[in-house]
């Protein structure tokens, strides 16, 4: 009871010292928060320059009775090498590298150039240019906004590209620090899809 009187008792000027002295010493930390953009996020990803993550895709597509869920590996690059394994239900693979998509499915090989198909290169780059942390890049297609804060963030991308407005509506990728964790994609036309992605320790 003696000290807690004398702590009431503690003159209103200490009272307002002890005061400053905490506020200057949590500004660093909300400085910190209020800094933190689309800038500090892109060059904390430009920063990992290969990766390999497990990944579990979730389509969900209209004309089918229920969600279609594929599962597999994915490996990256910088600045330009993306590569998807899918596993199961059926053996996939798709590598990107530079302007060039290389697809396996069903015992087929197919060779594209990318300059031949700009919405499909548009799409192929939201994912490749966040991992790069390319804003030029992400900005030729898209308008970016960012939300969250580096411990939980949302990158959304909305397409500028009138060929590309036609086909989708909005890409979300989410993720903490510099590690990608989600990307949601809505399409026109209700379709969409969701890769969670879980990194694994390099080998």
């Amino acid at each position: 009871m003696t000290r807690l009187l004398s702590y009431l008792m503690i003159p209103l000027q200490y009272s307002r010292k002890l005061f400053i002295v905490l506020v200057l010493a949590l500004l660093p930390v909300v400085s910190h928060a209020n800094n933190w953009d689309i800038d500090q996020l892109l060059h904390g990803l430009a920063q990992i320059r290969t990766g390999h993550a497990r990944f579990v895709e979730t389509k969900t597509i209209a004309m089918l009775d229920a969600p279609v869920q594929s599962s597999g590996e994915l490996f990256y690059r910088a600045p330009d090498h993306l590569e998807k394994r899918t596993l199961k239900p059926k053996p996939e693979t798709m590598i990107v590298d530079a302007d060039t998509l290389v697809i396996d499915r069903g015992g087929k090989h197919y060779r594209l150039q990318l300059d031949d198909y700009p919405e499909l290169a548009a799409f192929i780059e939201s994912i490749r240019g966040t991992l790069a942390g390319d804003r030029k890049a992400l900005e030729r297609n898209y308008q970016l906004s960012l939300s969250g804060t580096a411990e939980h963030w949302t990158l959304l991308l909305i397409p500028t590209n009138e060929r590309m407005q036609e086909v989708i509506r909005r890409i979300k990728i989410s993720g903490m620090r510099d590690a990608v964790h989600s990307i949601d994609i809505l399409q026109v036309d209700g379709d969409s899809s969701k890769m969670l992605i879980e990194k694994l320790a390099a080998q």
